[in-house]
């Protein structure tokens, strides 16, 4: 499965950003879908996770409650929709699919290209 993230830009604290990731070149519905970043300096970070049905969601400590993660599989289409965005989720997000889902990047077969969040205080 092919992914690509949009849906990045440069928001102000307290502003709401929506990203989406379309996926093509196979059945989405098989595939848990989940979200990471990367700051400038820092290691990779799990942010969301959402199984193949949508039935079951996971989140980082970190962005709980103020994010929430979503799919379509008519749309082929995962979103994770970020509220009340703070400085320190500036960082550039990548979407990911795998067979479960997880908070683990090396349980996740295929990587989007990642798109750039920046928050400003």
């Amino acid at each position: 499965v092919q992914l690509q993230a949009s849906g990045g830009g440069l928001v102000q604290a307290g502003g709401s950003l929506r990203l989406s990731c379309a996926a093509s070149g196979s059945t989405f519905s098989n595939y848990a879908m989940g979200w990471f970043r990367q700051a400038p300096g820092k290691e990779r970070e799990f942010v969301a996770a959402i199984s193949w049905s949508g039935g079951s969601t996971f989140y980082a400590a970190s962005v709980k409650g103020r994010f929430t993660i979503s799919r379509d599989n008519a749309k082929n289409t995962a979103y994770l929709q970020m509220n009340s965005l703070r400085p320190e989720d500036t960082a550039v997000y990548y979407c990911a699919a795998a067979a479960l889902a997880s908070k683990k990047g090396h349980e996740y077969d295929h990587w989007g290209q990642g798109t750039q969040v920046t928050v400003s205080s």
